[in-house]
């Protein structure tokens, strides 16, 4: 289980970096066919890519509800991380309480 849950992490972590890398790149290129057919969005794509494979495995060992409840409560963790380091956003108090508390619901799920 815990092999899993490594697979379950770094494949969040690989669709949350994309996600970055098309916060950076998007609003900067907008929404056009040469934005589409550049090397960052290939790389993008590319995460995507072995991200959904991770996520597929996931699917194949863990009860369904416990891996969409797992991937939130990572999605949100990361998100949360990546947003104060990389992009220096912080958050309301009561933010990071909501935070915690998914800190508290991944544990409780990846430790049943």
């Amino acid at each position: 289980m815990n092999w899993v849950m490594i697979i379950l992490v770094g494949a969040q972590l690989l669709f949350t970096t994309s996600d970055l890398l098309a916060r950076t790149y998007m609003p900067k290129h907008g929404f056009a066919l040469a934005t589409f057919l550049s090397a960052w969005f290939f790389a993008y794509f590319l995460i995507r890519i072995i991200a959904m494979f991770g996520q597929l495995y996931v699917f194949t060992t863990i009860e369904l509800g416990k891996t969409m409840a797992l991937f939130g409560a990572v999605s949100i963790i990361l998100a949360n991380v990546l947003g104060l380091l990389v992009l220096k956003e912080v958050l309301s108090p009561w933010a990071y309480v909501g935070v915690s508390l998914a800190v508290i619901a991944f544990l409780i799920l990846a430790l049943t």
